[in-house]
């Protein structure tokens, strides 16, 4: 594998990689409600590739952050 090939595939994986962690951790800072429910938008933010985006459509509305 050539340098260029190398970054073609570092510049397509890293937004899926930092989204996948972004999302996690903003799961675990919002409440929503219920543990169970805190515990289900952790393991979806946490699928590779496509979690984040799912929590980030659907997920992240319905939890709130907690007063600071």
């Amino acid at each position: 594998m050539d340098l260029q090939t190398v970054a073609i595939v570092l510049a397509l994986v890293a937004p899926f990689f930092f989204g996948t962690i972004w999302g996690t951790v903003n799961a675990a800072q919002r409440d929503f409600g219920t543990l169970g429910k805190k515990a289900m938008w952790l393991f979806v933010a946490a699928i590779p590739f496509v979690g984040f985006i799912i929590y980030l459509i659907f997920g992240m509305r319905k939890g709130r952050m907690p007063p600071s």
